[in-house]
This record gives C-alpha cells, structure tokens and sequence, in this order.
C-alpha cells in the first residue's frame, strides 16, 4: 500500500499557486488511483495518467503522481471533462476517475460558496464526488525518442514525427500552418 501521509494539501497547492476546487479533484483523484492501484509515486513511466482536461487538477495529477508531460507519463486529452485515467505498466491494470456530474448555478461563486465546495471534495465519501471503475483499454505505449530535422523556413529543430513536408522540405507544424482539409 502507498504511504500516502507525505502528499498534503499545501504542497499541491504550493505547487500549484492557489487553492481552487479543479485543484482539490485532482488531488482526491490522484490519491484514489495510488492506493487502488497499490503502487507509489511514479520515477520513470511506471504509472501512465491520462487527463480529459486541461485544467487545474492536472497540476494535482502531475505533483501526487509524479507522471510528466517530459517523461511522456502524463497524457492530455484535453475533452474538457473532470476524468482521469491511471494505468499500471505491470499488468496494464486501468483505473478511471470522473467527477460525477452536478448541475449547478452558472453564476461566479462567493470566497465563502468556493471555500465550502472545496471543503466539500476534501472530505466527502469518494462515492458521492466520483464514478470510479476498472476498464479494459490498452495502456497508451510508452514515450518514444525521435530524431530532430531543421525547420526549412525558420531553422528550429523539430522532432521528426511532427515535422510536415512541403515540396519535399521538411517544416515545424507553426510553420507549416493549418493542414489542409477539404471538410472545413
């Protein structure tokens, strides 16, 4: 069982810059994944998260999980929802984590409402803030090493697999521009 004692609030927050709810599901969900998945904070690509949002809780993920952009651990696919996945390279056990849905006012909340809600994803039972469920997916592969070619318009280096040709020339994807589609 991870020791799950070290990973306090204030550090993510630190971390983080502030305290905001977005902040506080991402630490509930991180903490559930480590201790579902019996295994501690990852060192390398032992643990693979997989973040459907681009928001705060993913700086949650990033310093209770140790996955990393860098260490091509943490995966963002940014759908705009409050999911988390997390896999165990061992056996490709998967875990995933959603906020469960609760309509609210579309209206900005007072310091006291955010102070309560925060309050609130810290110490409810897990069950009332999350569905949480074993899948079967095949963990994404681990993080590969290419090669860099030279931008032929601006003369950066860009890893050859985002690279795009333009009569025979490679070039980065911002010089690129917008691919080509006929279905605009």
């Amino acid at each position: 069982m991870p020791d799950l004692s070290t990973r306090k609030p204030a550090d993510v927050i630190a971390f983080h810059g502030h305290d905001c709810p977005g902040l506080t599901i991402g630490y509930r969900a991180a903490l559930i994944a480590l201790r579902e998945l019996e295994i501690q904070r990852a060192q390398d690509e032992e643990l693979v998260a997989i973040c459907e949002t681009d928001a705060c809780g993913v700086d949650a993920v990033q310093f209770i999980t140790g996955c990393t952009l860098g260490k091509g651990n943490l995966i963002l696919r940014d759908w705009g929802k409050q999911v988390f996945s997390f896999g165990r390279r061992s056996d490709g056990k998967m875990l995933r984590i959603a906020l469960r849905h609760r309509p609210r006012e579309n209206k900005p909340d007072s310091e006291e409402a955010r102070r309560e809600r925060i309050q609130h994803l810290l110490t409810a039972p897990e069950e009332e803030i999350f569905d949480v469920r074993w899948v079967d997916k095949p963990l994404p592969s681990q993080a590969r090493i290419f090669q860099s070619v030279q931008c032929s318009q601006c003369g950066e280096g860009v890893m050859e697999a985002r690279a795009r040709l333009r009569d025979g020339k490679p070039l980065c994807p911002e010089c690129y521009g917008e691919p080509y589609s006929r279905f605009c």
